[in-house]
């Protein structure tokens, strides 16, 4: 079929009553399915099953220095949980704190922490008239709305498949001192699947912000979620990097095993330099006597070492990636060619990322929902939930099975046809 703009409008017309008379078909199916957000499917959960097992009430409940991880002490976490997770991101151990279940607390506490007593050292950003943050985008909302919550003012940078527009991101941290951070999922992004380059992540290190106190939040969530063995992206690492650069402070970096044992009860942690690391344990002794170590030694027995957690993540993407190959197969049969749509093709993550026509985002996933297919907000990919072009759409495959994900795919395409059919009459 020839591209939709190249149709008249007596053929779009036509075409529109037919996919009309398709749409009332599919809404008649009552279909309920949520693709909102990348959480685990219930399958994905009960491949760690057993990693309730690992520790019961005979296990030894000390870990390799002896300490009893039901007690007080390791503040940091113990060691092997240090070297298990600085394995997961590329780093030492002695460059990491293992913390709670999640990344994001810690990246807010970070955030908090640098408005209220600023950065080794530097005033602190709620003193500050303004306080500025690059946002590659599309991007993560969560990241988005913790800065929006302390009233960061938000800059967008575009992405590339390369990673951010790197001469902007250099241009602009610069000039203007009021640019605190910047950030980043460097591996698999959030949600056009990219990673970032060697040449991307060299530049990084070597960035020569104005800001004294600029921090680099590199929230490598994916770093293990590879769909294919024989086609696995790589990450540079950056800690090692900014050092050799002459910028060993410049970037905290994150990740948890969210989506690799259980979403409510997995542990995360934070690489950094000596300094940071130290400024972030004074606040730490402040807030908690000590995180979960129980849960620490508990994912050490079960994984050992990181060739156990990428034994285990082939397991998840046996079953991620017929999902994210039946999406993407729909999308290919169905759009290749119209002009009414590009996409994703991620070799590891949880999304893929769709650009519809210019001011098409939001009809689209309105009409979804109409049908019984929840998709994220249009907008929420972009720094206050405002898409520029309307035209980003973040598709998340791994709740449903395979089954109804292609059900998914079949509605959505069905609508990114009707609403650019509407699009282009009104333009006509």
């Amino acid at each position: 079929m020839k591209a939709y703009q190249e149709l008249s409008r007596a053929e779009l017309l036509s075409l529109k009553e037919q996919l009309d008379r398709e749409y009332e078909e599919a809404r008649g199916k009552g279909l309920k399915l949520d693709m909102s957000r990348g959480k685990p499917s219930a399958a994905q959960l009960d491949m760690s099953r057993d990693f309730l097992d690992a520790l019961n009430s005979a296990s030894e409940m000390k870990s390799e220095n002896g300490l009893d991880v039901r007690n007080y002490g390791a503040m940091d976490g113990i060691p092997e949980a240090k070297k298990l997770m600085g394995d997961i991101m590329g780093v030492p151990a002695e460059n990491v704190i293992v913390c709670g279940n999640a990344s994001l607390t810690i990246m807010y506490d970070t955030v908090s922490r640098s408005m209220t007593h600023g950065v080794l050292g530097s005033t602190p950003w709620c003193r500050l008239d303004k306080v500025k943050f690059l946002c590659p985008c599309p991007g993560y909302d969560r990241h988005f709305a913790i800065t929006q919550h302390f009233g960061i003012e938000m800059i967008n940078v575009p992405m590339t498949p390369q990673g951010p527009d790197m001469d902007m991101v250099e241009r602009l941290v610069s000039e203007d001192d009021s640019i605190k951070g910047i950030w980043c999922v460097p591996k698999y992004s959030n949600p056009q699947g990219y990673t970032y380059s060697e040449e991307t992540v060299k530049r990084f290190a070597h960035l020569k912000p104005v800001a004294e106190d600029f921090r680099i939040f590199w929230d490598n969530a994916y770093a293990v979620h590879h769909l294919y063995e024989d086609r696995q992206d790589e990450l540079a690492e950056i800690l090692n990097l900014c050092a050799e650069a002459g910028n060993p402070d410049m970037v905290y970096e994150f990740c948890s095993t969210s989506k690799i044992t259980y979403a409510g009860a997995g542990i995360s942690a934070v690489a950094s330099s000596r300094a940071n690391l130290d400024e972030m344990k004074k606040v730490l002794t402040l807030q908690t006597i000590g995180f979960d170590k129980v849960n620490q030694l508990r994912h050490v027995r079960y994984f050992k070492n990181i060739d156990g957690i990428q034994a285990h993540m082939k397991k998840h993407a046996g079953w991620m990636r017929p999902k994210f190959e039946a999406v993407l197969a729909v999308l290919e049969k169905e759009l290749s060619g119209l002009g009414i749509g590009q996409w994703t093709r991620p070799n590891g993550g949880y999304f893929i990322s769709f650009d519809a026509m210019k001011g098409c985002a939001k009809a689209i996933v309105a009409k979804c929902r109409d049908a019984g297919v929840v998709l994220t907000g249009a907008g929420a990919t972009f720094p206050y939930g405002v898409d520029p072009e309307d035209s980003n759409i973040r598709i998340a495959p791994s709740f449903p099975t395979p089954e109804e994900m292609a059900m998914a795919a079949d509605l959505f395409v069905l609508c990114v046809k009707l609403v650019s059919v509407e699009k282009l009459l009104e333009e006509k």
